[in-house]
């Protein structure tokens, strides 16, 4: 052991240089770096993405085209053929068969090394040569290879080769050298890394050692089931992926403790205000909104900052809770702010929201890009005197220009387009006279229970599990843009007998690489084929005037269809709309397609949804639309579309750092949640110092996103 390092392990010091090792210099060291690694604990923990098997030997008669494996055999001859690119060919034998190797890139060494006779160990991808060639059916390019005078001196590898995420300049050679000296580090002194969970919770957890496992994973035996490794279900992954959820879930629950010890404004709730709202309610709320307001309205009662999330498919009534609570605060004398993703959802919350708080006596502003001049200054002063109670707007609301009077309660709307950070910082933003405001999150991007423990660890979390009566089912279909006059045909009869329709195309311009129907090309072929309708068109480029005019013409029934890019995607409400078709949906992710064919359904007409698509569809996008066309169940999907692309895009939290995990893999090891949870639990009331110090190895410089 280096000096250096001796010197850290029996001193306490904790940084273990990555310099310590031989051969990093600075250069190696800044190409580290970039992965993450700056000291030798960083390396242990530098995971393998997969293994090579190069323990044994393969026949060459028995190779398979595109495994990777380890060949021996003799040198028949070696030659460099010209021609459109230089190339060194070696051709080899063992008593099965022939084999041939390339080389683009050789040295003169090289040449010299595959001579006739000589003994070969290669190890590779097997390609096939192609129908021309004389010699073998299969070859390998650039091969790793070792020559020698025979086949003893070419030993196999003694445990599963691994293979490390690296970056430009960092061989996978020269990480297995420093992992191995790394390695030698730890077997020499297993305090290098220190095991935080205690030995009574290791073994209830039925778990092993953090030593055992880190060097398991580096050097697996040769009997190692690869399949187990691959799906993650081995042992020594299970002990480290448990740890970082673990982490994980414990850096949400001290986020959640530190905005407990925040102030608040109590707000209790006024019965003859819940009667007053009951009466101008457009509809009877259902048992699950209820449950869901009665939570809220506990939490803000309190003098710490409720955090709550409500969660809740498309169409649930998830808005309604919040202008019920809105209107509970507003009445009180305090200030509300909803903020919305689109302004076109803005505006239609303000819309709704206003025809209500007006039979309260209540106020309500619009913050939006459209208001300016003398119609902004007002706004913006009814803000700062407290005269508007409720504030409705996109992020602009908490613009450095807006001055809230008496802010106690934020509403974040479709939390999952704003991103973990964003709202953690409003309650930065809102803090007034030593006072943080209430909060509460919406999603329609509905995850189960247990998932959630993971993923919103810091919030209390409420589910609206049940639809307002009169929703009518979405049926879908899915066809082929070869389809396009019945499709159209159809649209028209509906159309014609009073019905209305959305025409969704998902870019604005022509792309010759995406190949999408643009909408304003969309518009002018609708116009011209079906002249006898009304026909709109709403995109995202358009001033937020003009949407409005749009969005106000299709809700009075003035237009017949409305061509659109995905800026209805969230929140529109038109309930005579009862038809959709969305261009190239082979583009679009599943929780998006379930949040369009979302605006249709509201009302008590018979709705459809066509999802239509180019073909040939790749195998994501054909499991994508089967997925769609089998359910309108919003848990389902969102279940689903996380095991496609990964909880960090469907939940805005791949910015934040905060689902970038390095060994676990949600949904795919969310049996293990309860395990976590139960955990934590256990360390936080006995090891507190221990839920620190996981916290660190695992989410590291992320801790200064918890300061809210």
């Amino acid at each position: 052991m280096s000096s250096d390092l001796e010197k850290q392990l029996t001193t306490g010091d904790k940084s273990y240089d990555i310099m310590l090792l031989k051969g990093v210099g600075e250069q190696i060291a800044k190409r580290l770096s970039c992965l993450g690694i700056s000291n030798i604990r960083d390396l242990l923990f530098h995971l393998p993405l997969r293994y090579q098997d190069r323990t044994r030997v393969v026949p060459i008669n028995k190779l398979t085209l595109g495994s990777e494996v380890v060949v021996q055999g003799t040198v028949k001859s070696s030659s460099v053929q010209f021609g459109k690119r230089r190339s060194l060919l070696c051709n080899i034998y063992d008593n099965t068969g022939s084999l041939r190797l390339r080389f683009f890139h050789f040295t003169a060494n090289q040449k010299t090394a595959l001579v006739e006779g000589a003994a070969i160990s290669c190890f590779g991808e097997v390609r096939s040569v192609g129908p021309h060639s004389r010699y073998s059916a299969y070859e390998m390019i650039h091969p790793e290879y070792r020559v020698g005078n025979n086949y003893s001196s070419l030993q196999t590898a003694n445990h599963l080769t691994p293979v490390y995420p690296t970056t430009d300049g960092l061989q996978q050679r020269s990480i297995r050298t420093l992992v191995e000296q790394a390695l030698i580090y730890l077997e020499a002194n297993p305090a290098l890394l220190h095991d935080w969970i205690p030995e009574e919770l290791l073994d209830k957890m039925d778990v092993m050692s953090l030593v055992s496992a880190i060097y398991f994973l580096h050097r697996p035996p040769e009997n190692t089931s690869a399949t187990e490794l691959a799906d993650g279900r081995h042992p020594s992954q299970q002990r480290l992926l448990f740890e970082e959820l673990l982490a994980r879930h414990l850096c949400l629950r001290q986020l959640r403790n530190k905005i407990h010890k925040k102030n608040a404004i109590a707000i209790s709730a006024d019965n003859s205000m819940t009667s007053r709202i009951d009466k101008i309610l457009p509809y009877t709320l259902t048992e699950a909104q209820k449950r869901c307001i009665s939570s809220v309205l506990d939490d803000i009662s309190m003098d710490h900052p409720m955090q709550r999330l409500v969660q809740g498919d498309v169409g649930c009534g998830k808005t309604m809770v919040a202008i019920y609570s809105a209107f509970h605060v507003a009445a009180k004398g305090y200030q509300v702010a909803i903020m919305a993703p689109t302004e076109i959802l803005a505006e239609q919350h303000f819309i709704n929201i206003t025809s209500l708080a007006n039979s309260l006596d209540l106020q309500t502003v619009l913050i939006a890009g459209k208001i300016k001049g003398k119609a902004r200054d007002r706004v913006l002063n009814d803000i700062k005197s407290g005269a508007a109670q409720i504030i409705i707007g996109t992020h602009a609301i908490f613009q450095q220009e807006v001055h809230f009077a008496k802010l106690a309660y934020i509403i974040v709307d479709e939390q999952q387009r704003f991103g973990v950070l964003q709202r953690l910082s409003l309650l930065k933003k809102g803090f007034q006279n030593g006072r943080y405001p209430h909060q509460l999150i919406m999603s329609a991007t509905p995850i189960p229970r247990s998932l959630a423990m993971s993923i919103y660890a810091d919030l209390d979390c409420s589910i609206i599990d049940e639809m307002p009566p009169g929703r009518s089912a979405v049926s879908s279909i899915v066809v082929a843009d070869n389809k396009r006059d019945e499709v159209l045909s159809r649209i028209h009869k509906a159309c014609s007998e009073g019905r209305q329709a959305y025409w969704v195309c998902p870019l604005i311009d022509e792309s010759e690489v995406l190949q999408c129907q643009a909408a304003v090309e969309t518009f002018e072929l609708l116009s011209n084929t079906l002249s006898n309708l009304s026909i709109g068109l709403i995109h995202g480029r358009m001033k937020p005037k003009e949407k409005e005019h749009v969005m106000s013409q299709f809700k009075q029934k003035k237009l017949d269809i409305l061509v659109a890019t995905t800026v209805i995607e969230v929140g529109v409400d038109v309930p005579n709309a009862s038809l959709m078709l969305i261009e190239n949906t082979e583009r679009l992710g599943l929780s998006q397609l379930h949040q369009l064919r979302g605006r249709i359904g509201r009302g008590t007409i018979e709705s459809s949804c066509i999802f239509m698509y180019s073909p040939p569809l790749s195998k994501l996008a054909y499991k994508r639309l089967s997925i769609i066309r089998s359910t309108n169940d919003g848990f389902e999907i969102a279940r689903e579309d996380m095991n496609l692309r990964g909880p960090g895009e469907v939940f805005g939290t791949q910015q934040t750092g905060l689902m970038q995990l390095k060994i676990a893999e949600l949904p795919r090891d969310e049996y293990i949640l309860p395990k976590v949870k139960e955990a934590a639990e256990y360390l936080l009331e006995k090891y507190p110092q221990a839920s620190h110090s996981l916290i660190e190895r695992w989410v590291g410089q992320s801790t200064q996103y918890w300061e809210a």
